[in-house]
């Protein structure tokens, strides 16, 4: 059977047209018929791509940590905590030490007919990655800043706790006094909780007086804490360098 002319006349123009105009202009092969759209090419309501659809978040601003009992300097342990059993700290255990990591130092300074003092001090690094389902570095470390804080101030047995804003520390920070008594003596403790970038600092000074020895003062417990962690936060950076 022949073609009509004018039907041949429109296949033959159909065919000199971009391929890209064929599918909206001449879809239809019957005389007069509408042209359906293809959706699924061109069109604003296409489902977007894994790429473009895949959630980005900040990268974590520190890499690493430090060696954690080096970050506070050996003046400043041995000032704090006289007579340590071990003056270059305990390291804690850690099976990230990118990740986390502690050192302690404690030392009972004997006087004699004075009476002995006895000091702890140790130091706690928390680092935390950006992960797209969790969050930048520095939100998680936000999050966990909180979640410290309240288990500082909710210590078991804990008595006069007080809680301020620190200052110079790090991004953000928090200082905690509180006493607790501990064999048979009253123990005077100064918490940091302090975070910059995405790593958390959590340090505890405490300490007090043996054989008839005076404790010591809230102030000078957080005059310690304060000194010690400015040096932990600084050491993150120098880490980083």
């Amino acid at each position: 059977m022949h073609r009509s002319a004018p039907r041949l006349t429109r296949i033959l123009a159909c065919a000199a047209v971009p391929v890209m105009l064929v599918v909206a202009g001449c879809s239809s092969d019957s005389d007069g018929g509408s042209a359906t759209p293809d959706k699924g090419k061109g069109s604003a309501s296409a489902t977007p791509s894994p790429q473009q659809s895949t959630k980005t978040v900040e990268p974590a601003k520190f890499a690493k940590l430090p060696d954690v009992c080096k970050s506070i300097s050996a003046k400043t342990t041995a000032s704090l905590v006289p007579k340590a059993k071990t003056k270059n700290g305990t390291a804690a255990a850690s099976s990230d030490t990118d990740s986390r990591g502690g050192c302690s130092w404690n030392g009972l300074d004997d006087k004699g007919v004075k009476g002995s003092q006895y000091r702890w001090l140790d130091v706690s690094f928390y680092r935390y990655t950006s992960d797209a389902s969790l969050g930048s570095g520095e939100q998680r470390a936000q999050e966990n800043f909180a979640k410290e804080l309240a288990k500082v101030q909710a210590a078991e047995g804990a008595k006069k706790v007080k809680t301020a804003d620190g200052s110079g520390i790090g991004d953000q920070s928090k200082t905690v006094t509180y006493e607790l008594k501990k064999t048979d003596e009253d123990f005077e403790y100064a918490s940091v909780v302090a975070r910059t970038g995405n790593v958390l600092v959590l340090l505890t000074y405490n300490g007090a007086g043996y054989a008839g020895a005076d404790g010591p003062s809230d102030k000078t417990m957080m005059d310690g804490a304060v000194k010690a962690s400015k040096e932990a936060v600084a050491a993150v950076a120098a880490a980083n360098k």
